[in-house]
């Protein structure tokens, strides 16, 4: 399997897991209004065609970071972007449920804070591990 990533433990793994399934998330964004309605449940008619694929942009940009960390692990700016790139999406979740209340807690809204928080803690913890100063 040498397409997978070279570097050791789980976390490169991960990373290109999440970048593939991104992938498929943006081709939903760019077809359906369907998945991006389930997370913004409260958001009525804010949620359009045109803001689904902005948010499918959005998420590809992510997915891109995210592969080339899978593949680079020890970068440190690469590692930072990807970490940065989970950050703003736990931001962007979190406010859109807690502050702006566009965002209903259910299946659509759980996947994307639970993958961005577990990410994003999992990769501060493994700085030392994979980035060599």
């Amino acid at each position: 399997m040498s397409f997978l990533p070279q570097g050791e433990g789980w976390l490169p793994s991960w990373l290109l897991l999440v970048s593939v399934v991104s992938v498929g998330n943006t081709i939903q964004a760019y077809t359906t209004t369907k998945n991006t309605r389930e997370v913004y449940l409260h958001s009525g008619s804010e949620t359009s065609a045109l803001s689904s694929r902005i948010f499918g942009t959005w998420t590809i940009v992510s997915a891109i970071i995210r592969f080339y960390t899978a593949y680079n692990i020890s970068n440190p700016q690469l590692y930072q972007l990807a970490m940065w790139a989970y950050a703003i999406a736990w931001s962007h979740f979190m406010s859109e449920w807690l502050l702006f209340k566009t965002a209903g807690w259910g299946r659509g809204l759980a996947g994307p804070i639970l993958i961005s928080t577990g990410s994003l803690v999992w990769m501060f913890s493994q700085w030392g591990y994979y980035v060599v100063q």
